[in-house]
């Protein structure tokens, strides 16, 4: 049997700012739609993530940070008691099992319908610009409704939402959060010129664009301290509405990034092209460029394979690889990966809705 730690270093302990992992491999988050209404994880999650302990780290599923931020149906959130009681049971399953996990804060913004919404009421978003494409409500797939635009004075309460998703993120035992300012959802749209058509302090030139994606992790940070805090960022995905990138990625996204090295961050968690899908760029688009600018540990995602993970890591590209969909059929990945055995992979009809078929029931190597 082979051992490939001795070939790379993915297998060696490292730190992100206040958190020491014991290996360069991460779960990824993904969403898998197996909560209620009511958002609450329990049991059947703690079982899921405790089985994938053995990653240095596990960002969890993306959580809802209100009831507004809500998108899709059967997704967590981190807003109530009762979410944070559930979610304990989440932290303290990983923790046993030796692993270390953090909570991705969520708010969809337009990437959502009236049916998902408390009483109804309209998305909201940077501008009203519906997306493309559908939600998934509980009554099934349904096209997006076109949001309202947040008001100007409107913007600190999301803010506040972040802060008070943040301690209750603590509160659940999480050993960090990251804040997602990816994938075309609210703090992305605000970014995107593609969909910021405002007109005040939060919209028009770069720095009024990325104001509030810093407001957020200024908030967030002031709830963790900056060295347990991480952000998901992806210049060019059109994922979640099929929206386009930015009209000129390099400059906004680099004035963002070093805007965040300011506050020193646990970690920068990069989606290097498509989410999902393809690792090709647009013309004139460097990701590495922006990866270079970022002072502190980075972490690449978004099709990787093992090959690539070493021959990135080697080349000191990137600290961590994030590993997303072999996680699902592979709950001891980092096993496999190690002593170069076969992966599992998991039917998509498995990925989302359902029970514990599919999500827990996946066999780990017995060396």
């Amino acid at each position: 049997m082979v051992d490939y730690s001795k070939a790379t270093d993915l297998f060696s302990p490292t730190r992100l700012g206040a958190i020491k992992v014991s290996n360069r491999i991460a779960m990824a988050p993904l969403t898998r739609s197996r909560v209620g209404d009511d958002g609450v994880p329990g049991d059947l999650q703690a079982t899921y993530y405790a089985q994938r302990a053995g990653a240095g780290l596990i960002v969890s599923e993306a959580t809802n940070i209100s009831a507004e931020g809500r998108g899709y149906a059967m997704t967590p959130g981190i807003w109530t008691d009762e979410q944070v009681a559930g979610w304990r049971k989440v932290t303290d399953a990983v923790h046993a099992a030796g692993g270390k996990i953090v909570n991705q804060l969520w708010h969809v913004g337009r990437i959502s319908h009236v049916d998902l919404q408390p009483n109804g009421q309209l998305p909201v978003a940077p501008s009203a610009i519906a997306a493309e494409g559908k939600a998934f409500t509980n009554n099934g797939f349904v096209d997006f409704s076109t949001p309202r635009a947040l008001e100007t004075d409107e913007i600190p309460r999301i803010v506040s939402d972040y802060a008070h998703a943040a301690k209750m993120a603590k509160a659940a035992g999480f050993d960090g959060v990251e804040v997602h300012s990816a994938n075309s959802y609210l703090l992305d749209q605000f970014i995107r010129d593609s969909t910021n058509r405002r007109t005040d302090a939060y919209g028009g030139s770069i720095e009024n664009r990325t104001r509030l994606t810093l407001e957020v992790v200024e908030a967030v940070v002031g709830v963790w301290g900056h060295d347990r805090v991480g952000i998901r960022l992806s210049p060019t995905t059109p994922d979640a509405g099929n929206t386009p990138p930015d009209s000129n990625v390099m400059a906004t996204y680099g004035y963002l990034i070093e805007k965040l090295n300011n506050f020193e961050l646990a970690y920068m968690h990069f989606v290097e092209g498509d989410t999902g899908g393809s690792r090709k760029t647009p013309q004139g688009v460097d990701l590495d460029a922006l990866r270079a600018l970022f002072t502190g540990p980075y972490i690449g995602n978004n099709g990787y394979d093992f090959e690539l993970a070493k021959s990135r890591r080697g080349a000191g590209l990137v600290d961590m690889v994030a590993f997303g969909r072999p996680f699902i059929g592979n709950p001891d990945l980092i096993t496999r990966l190690r002593y170069g055995l076969a992966l599992t992979e998991a039917p998509k009809e498995a990925y989302y809705g359902g029970g514990a078929e599919g999500y827990i029931d996946f066999a780990a190597t017995v060396l």
